[in-house]
């Protein structure tokens, strides 16, 4: 699976320590098309290069994505 165009939801719904980024907060590199502007990036953290978007943690599109993500977030804290 690709990452869906205007969707974002995985720079959003999970925390981000080593951006000092809390869950539900808009990452300061996500741009308004919804795409990480840091991608190839080496100081792209590594829990953001590690996530593969998939069906699972995506859902059919960037609502349910935001609520897959949202809710495994607030499983693992």
């Amino acid at each position: 699976m690709h990452c869906r165009d205007n969707c974002g939801a995985c720079c959003i719904a999970p925390s981000i320590s080593s951006l000092k980024k809390p869950a539900g907060v808009r990452c300061e590199y996500l741009n308004d098309q919804y795409r990480c502007t840091i991608f190839n990036q080496p100081n792209r953290p590594q829990a953001c290069s590690g996530f593969q978007a998939e069906p699972l943690f995506c859902g059919n599109n960037r609502a349910e994505a935001l609520q897959i993500l949202t809710h495994l977030e607030s499983e693992t804290t």
